[in-house]
């Protein structure tokens, strides 16, 4: 990385709000109320064609289903490996859940994680041909940088499984896996060998960390509002408003829009747990939020191979 700040930003109102806000918040904010918080999926690494937790859950369907003829004549799952996200959705967000909860159940936390970050240093992307880890947004590392050279402590809140992004956080985002915060699944202790274990479940530990989650979460994980956040869907709404309201600090919100159909793709950010929710962009605009284009603001997408 260089060492000019936001060396991949093009210069203009968004790179400059960016560079305000974080010699504003280190001169004027009490060093523990500087705590960050970004989305992952879309925000810090490519979310498409398909999430990339959704990629590693749909190879270890594959595998497993070569084996057990009984889940590969399951619906949902041969709409899975079909590629036709669509008519799997349509079975019902009950079977489709329990489809992709069970690839890696009765796995320990331990082997999980393992398992989890060889996949990401390894496995190529569907479009980019390169492997999942390298597929992080230049920029926002950048971002990250600039905000902890300020006093900033930096947080991930994703939607997405906390100990998948927690088995690569520390090296892709310099972010400790204490430091990430996502959905769960449920674990049980068991006893093997002479050493306790936590073992995955096929059942998910409340509700996916998406919208309003996203803020309870931050409360029961960090215990501060956060000053900063950035995310890119209708799913990180209350996220960033959370963030902007309720402080006497300054504070600031960035939504990253994908609008560069040449270098990554172009599509707008829906919340998957309410697809019908507002458009991210309109509430951005009405909010006052800081709109980033990937088109314009981005002089560069992902690091160098």
């Amino acid at each position: 990385m260089s060492a000019e700040p936001l060396a991949s930003w093009n210069d203009g109102p968004a790179k400059q709000a960016l560079l305000d806000f974080a010699a504003h918040a280190e001169a004027s904010v009490p060093a523990g109320d500087r705590i960050a918080v970004f989305d992952n999926d879309g925000t810090l690494w490519c979310e498409k064609p398909a999430y990339v937790q959704a990629l590693y859950l749909l190879q270890r369907l594959q595998e497993q289903a070569a084996d057990d003829p009984e889940l590969a004549a399951r619906p949902v799952t041969q709409a899975l490996l079909e590629g036709d996200l669509e008519a799997a959705a349509a079975q019902g967000l009950g079977p489709l859940a329990e489809v992709l909860l069970a690839t890696d159940a009765g796995v320990t936390a331990e082997a999980f994680a393992v398992t989890a970050a060889a996949w990401l240093e390894h496995a190529p992307h569907p479009h980019f041909r390169r492997p999942c880890a390298d597929l992080v947004y230049a920029p926002m590392l950048e971002l990250m940088a600039l905000l902890r050279d300020h006093g900033f402590r930096v947080f991930i809140v994703t939607g997405g499984g906390v100990e998948f992004v927690r088995a690569a956080s520390e090296r892709l985002y310099g972010v400790s896996p204490d430091d990430v915060v996502g959905s769960a699944v449920e674990v049980e202790l068991e006893r093997r060998d002479g050493r306790i274990d936590l073992v995955r479940t096929a059942r998910l530990l409340g509700s996916p960390n998406e919208g309003a989650p996203k803020v309870i979460n931050i409360q029961a994980h960090v215990g501060r509002r956060p000053i900063f956040a950035a995310g890119n869907s209708a799913g990180d709404r209350e996220m960033l408003e959370y963030a902007t309201t309720g402080t006497e600090h300054p504070s600031l919100a960035i939504v990253v829009d994908h609008d560069d159909a040449d270098r990554e793709f172009a599509y707008e950010g829906k919340a998957m747990t309410d697809p019908s929710a507002e458009a991210i962009a309109e509430t951005a605009a009405r909010a006052g939020w800081t709109v980033v284009s990937m088109r314009d603001d981005w002089a560069r997408i992902f690091p160098e191979a």
